[in-house]
Formats: structure tokens, C-alpha cells, sequence
């Protein structure tokens, strides 16, 4: 055998999401020196192109803007929600240390956080559900901080983007959907989209990162200011083993195998597996050759890390209700192709809940409130196909509610719709009629579907499926425009004037579930569930805490920001709850 390159370091992290970051971060501060290894060219991973929400209960902004609440609230949200699988010792280290990262990160590092003081849980009539406080953000972030390193910074996902600019959700986003009707909007917008263009003349991409972008950013910055690396086109191939414990990783780089040393430890956060045929064959019963699941998370997530794992003796949890952040998808033919495929995979977050949609299936049927959360949306597509059928839906609105804010990866007015017509995204008919033969629904019912809605739509009460009647459904929606329009329900408008449009929307996720099983600190355990020396599970490589249930927005980078920060301690020797990086005690 040729001789190898050898590297030493404290920690090795496999993966460069949040929740490899996260670790990296607070093992760096802890005094660790830490080595990032992410296979693909650019760092982030499904993170960056992510909404960057985090679910943390009881975390320092909403402490500070007056939401207090005790551990026991959220803690028995949990317990109602995940009902058997709850996992205490593991919901109460995620809410103990929840509040104890954001503060680290706060004070500590180059990561700035912004409230969801106003973000209600998924679920508002489950036993302690809160209508805010309980969500973060990661704050704007100018990508001019990274230097050199903006450029491997993996950018949002384009069809996401105006011009590959990045829109934070909320006042920004209303801004963008008001430009042509408010002057300030108008000139909020003008702003923005000039100082994006100025930046892709002077630095080839935009450096107002916001929503996930700006999450991998502030912790990239935060790792790199205190010396640690991050390694791009490095996959791990294996793990090296000495004894019983996890000792390091070989890493296949541009210049040959590298062959690392990692004293106290590796994490793996490989981001899941929604992009292994072979896995979701297995966990997903809705993707039968494990093909018919179109995720949109980040297509180098292909289950290296549960396979590394399982190499070492590690187990990937198969008893979770459901085995992926299930999702509306359409497929977005590209014009250009990149590395990304000839297909996007357009996960469908925001229009869903405004007033003037509905999703039908190919009978021309509603089978679910459209206002619920894209996890929920998904279940109710599944309980609805019959056997044998594809679990297929088509989000359908008139002219009105398109120019305003857009269908899919169609953007609002002024934002043509002639391409999109001309690749077939999107459909289009003059009269219902029309658009049911151009996507092959039945007519009939699909008029009759339309009538029935459009009389609720005037009591403002959804008789079907109660569209509207909770906190989240709400804010959703789009109270100031429904209430301008004289509507009483912020998720309900008419579907009147044609010409009317359709989208196809497919199976997907935002990324999977199941994952290897760890212990509350974040080590991954055996098949006699005894912790796996020097070997830990971080994102969604780490079983969720959530057991295949989704009962609030950031249920996925909150656990993972806070068990990384957790693995970080825990091989440090340090206890969180008596850190040199907290304010935060008991």
C-alpha cells in the first residue's frame, strides 16, 4: 500500500448543516481543534437552502419580550404530540439546552438570531400549544464576512430566489408581495434588488444572505474565527475503528485519501437519507423502488452517514410513524441545467394557506385543509390515494390570486408567466373546464368541487376540512388582504374570474426522519443500546427527537443546533448546564 496523508484533530465532522456546524462551533469554543469534511464543492447542505427556522421553547428573545413560560408547557406539547413516541430523557436535554445554545451562539459568536415571538406550533387545539415564543431565526447576514470562503458557501436553491436573491420570510417577503401596491414596498424592493445586482457584478453571487443561507454562514464565520476547518469535496469513505472505539475517518479529497485522527471524537450529520434509493425503498411505503419520492433536500444527502454508522455497530431506527418531513414538491424542468439535475424539486411552504387555493386530487376532489402544515398536507394526500394509485394533487387557483402571490415556482406579477406556460409547470385553462382536461381531472367534479368551496368561502367556515381555525392556519393566510376584500376567513378567497391555473405537486420532503439512535447526548448506541465510543449523530443522521411526527416549524434545526451544541460538551467533559459558555444556568 501507497503511503496516506494523515491529519490530527480533536473532533472530526462529517457534514457541513447545522447541525455539524453547531458542534464544530461550540467545540471550537470549548478548545477543541476541529476538522469539517463535507463531500460536496460547496458547504451548508440542506441548511443553506432552508428557511433557517429553529423551534427552541423558552429561548432567550422570548424570554426577553416578556413570554415566559415553564419547562412542563412545552414539554407536554410533546408529550400529546409524539404520544408513544415520546422520549423524556431526550425532550428534556433538547428543552434544558435548547435556550443555553441560542444564548451561546447570542453572546459568543459571529450567529445573530431574530424572534418568532409571533409563529403559533402546527397543532393549535393540542393540550399546550403555544401561539408564539417558542420559534428563532437566524438573523440577515453579509456574506462580505466570509471573504475568500462566500464562494464554497452552497447558494439557495435558485427556483426559490428572485434573480438568486434570497427573501426572508415575513416583513420581507410582504414587502415583495405588496411592490406593486405600496410605495414603500415598492422602494423596499427597489433597494434590495439593485444592491443584489451590484453584488453580482463585484462579487458573482448575493451577499445579503438571509432564512437558512445565513444560518450556515454566521456558523461557518463563528468556526472558521476560531481556527477551525472546513474541507470541501472530502467524502468520508470509512471510519477508522482502534479497540472498540471510533477513532477517525478516511477522506477521499481532491489530493487522495487523508486519512484523519480524531482524538475525542466524530460526529456524523450527513443530512439523512432523501436522496438513497435503497433507504427510502425500505423506510418510505409510498416509494415502493425507493424512486418515487422527490426530496428537496440537497441531492448529496444519499445516506452516508447512516451507512458509516452502521458500519461501527450503529442501528437505524425503524419504529417512527413516518420515516420523512413529508412535502409538497413540483417538478420545475431548468432551462440550464446545473449540478443539480435537469429537474428542481419546488418544495411548496407559502401559498398553500392563502385565500384563493385549493388542491385537488385527480378526481377533482379537495382531500385536505391546504392550510395546514406541508408534513400534514402530505398525510392527508397519502390517506386519500387509494391503493395502487399515485399519491399525486394539483394546486389550483384563477388569475387574481397568481399575479398576487404566485403559484409554485411562478412568481407574482410583474414576473411573466408565458415560460412557465411554455415548459409546462403550469397549466392553464379559460374556464375550469379547460384547465381539468389540460391536467387530466374530471371535469365534472372538479366544477362541482370549485361551487361547493366558493359558497363556504362566503361564511368564511370550511365545512370539509376547517381551513382557518388555527393560530397557524391563520398566520398562513393573508388577514390583510382577505380583509380588505371583505372575507372573513384569512385562508379562504373565491376562485371566480379565469383564466384559472394548475401545478402538479408529487410526493417529497424536506429531508428524512429516521436515523441512527442516539442517547440524550447525542452518542449513537449498538444493538444493546450501549453508546458507541467516540461516535456521534448530529441532523438529520441522528434519529429524530420527534419520532416521524411534525408538531411545529424548526423541529429539524432546532434539535439539530442544540444536540450538536450537547455532543460538543459532552466530549468535551463538560457539563452544559455549568459551561464556560453560558449565561444561562439552571
Amino acid at each position: 500500500m501507497g503511503a496516506h496523508r494523515t491529519l490530527d484533530c480533536d473532533l472530526l465532522v462529517i457534514g457541513s448543516g447545522a447541525g455539524g456546524l453547531s458542534a464544530a462551533v461550540t467545540a471550537a469554543h470549548l478548545g477543541l481543534n476541529v476538522i469539517v469534511a463535507e463531500k460536496d464543492a460547496h458547504y451548508g447542505g440542506t441548511t443553506a437552502w432552508s428557511g433557517g427556522w429553529m423551534w427552541i421553547p423558552r429561548n432567550p428573545l422570548a424570554v426577553e419580550a416578556g413570554i415566559h413560560e415553564a419547562i412542563d408547557k412545552p414539554l407536554s406539547y410533546l408529550r400529546h404530540e409524539l404520544g408513544e413516541q415520546f422520549d423524556e430523557a431526550r425532550a428534556r436535554s433538547f428543552l434544558d439546552n435548547g435556550p443555553r445554545m441560542v444564548d451561546f451562539f447570542r453572546r459568543k459568536t459571529a450567529l445573530q438570531f431574530i424572534d418568532g415571538n409571533a409563529i403559533p406550533d402546527f397543532h393549535g387545539h393540542t393540550p399546550d400549544a403555544a401561539t408564539g415564543g417558542r420559534s428563532v431565526c437566524a438573523a440577515p447576514f453579509d456574506g462580505r464576512r466570509l471573504g475568500e470562503r462566500l464562494h464554497d458557501l452552497k447558494a439557495p436553491l435558485h427556483e426559490t430566489t428572485l434573480w438568486g436573491m434570497g427573501i426572508a420570510s415575513g416583513a420581507e417577503l410582504r414587502h415583495f408581495l405588496n411592490a406593486l401596491h405600496k410605495p414603500a414596498s415598492f422602494w423596499y424592493v427597489t433597494k434590495k434588488v439593485l444592491r443584489h445586482w451590484r453584488d453580482l457584478l463585484v462579487h458573482r453571487r448575493g451577499t445579503q444572505l438571509v432564512n437558512g443561507n445565513a444560518l450556515v454562514a454566521g456558523l461557518a464565520r463563528s468556526l472558521l474565527d476560531q481556527g477551525g476547518q472546513i474541507l470541501t469535496n472530502s467524502p468520508a469513505t470509512r471510519l477508522l475503528k482502534n479497540d472498540g472505539r471510533v477513532t477517525g475517518a478516511v477522506l477521499h479529497t481532491p489530493q487522495g485519501a487523508l486519512h484523519v485522527q480524531a482524538h475525542r471524537g466524530v460526529v456524523l450529520a450527513c443530512g439523512g437519507f432523501p436522496h438513497d434509493p435503497k433507504r427510502k425503498q425500505q423506510l418510505l411505503p409510498h416509494a415502493p423502488t425507493g424512486q418515487e419520492h422527490w426530496s428537496a433536500g440537497n441531492r448529496g444527502n444519499t445516506g452516508d452517514g447512516l451507512r458509516l454508522g452502521e458500519s461501527a455497530g450503529g442501528q437505524v431506527a425503524r419504529d417512527l410513524v413516518q420515516a420523512a418531513a413529508l412535502a409538497p414538491v413540483s417538478l420545475v424542468p431548468r432551462a440550464n441545467p446545473g449540478s443539480e439535475g435537469t429537474v428542481a424539486h419546488f418544495p411548496h411552504l407559502i401559498e398553500r394557506a392563502k385565500p384563493g387555493l385549493i388542491a385537488v386530487t385527480a378526481r377533482g376532489e379537495r382531500f385536505t385543509n391546504e392550510a395546514n402544515s406541508y408534513h400534514d398536507f402530505m398525510q392527508g394526500l397519502l390517506a386519500a390515494t387509494p391503493a395502487g394509485h399515485k399519491p399525486e394533487a394539483w394546486l389550483l387557483c384563477d388569475h387574481a390570486f397568481i399575479r398576487c402571490y404566485g403559484l409554485g415556482a411562478v412568481k407574482p406579477a410583474p414576473m411573466p408567466l408565458t415560460p412557465w406556460l411554455g415548459n409546462g409547470y403550469l397549466k392553464r385553462g379559460d374556464t375550469l373546464a379547460e384547465l381539468a382536461r389540460a391536467c387530466g381531472l374530471d371535469a365534472e367534479r372538479l366544477q362541482a368541487t370549485v361551487q361547493r368551496y366558493n359558497a363556504m368561502v362566503a361564511e368564511g367556515k370550511d365545512l370539509d376540512f376547517a381551513k382557518g381555525e388555527t393560530p397557524y392556519n391563520r398566520i398562513q393566510g393573508d388577514a390583510i388582504h382577505a380583509m380588505a376584500r371583505g372575507l372573513p376567513n384569512p385562508c379562504m378567497g373565491p376562485i371566480a374570474r379565469g383564466p384559472f391555473y394548475a401545478v402538479k405537486v408529487v410526493m417529497g420532503s424536506l429531508g428524512t426522519f429516521a436515523g441512527l439512535r442516539v442517547n440524550p447526548q447525542g452518542q449513537v448506541l449498538d444493538g444493546q443500546d450501549q453508546p458507541i465510543a467516540g461516535l456521534y449523530a448530529g441532523g438529520n443522521d441522528m434519529n429524530s427527537l420527534m419520532g416521524g411526527h411534525y408538531p411545529a416549524g424548526g423541529i429539524t434545526l432546532g434539535p439539530a443546533m442544540t444536540f450538536g451544541f450537547i455532543a460538543a460538551h459532552h466530549m468535551a467533559g463538560v457539563d452544559p448546564a455549568h459551561s464556560p459558555l453560558n449565561s444561562i444556568v439552571n
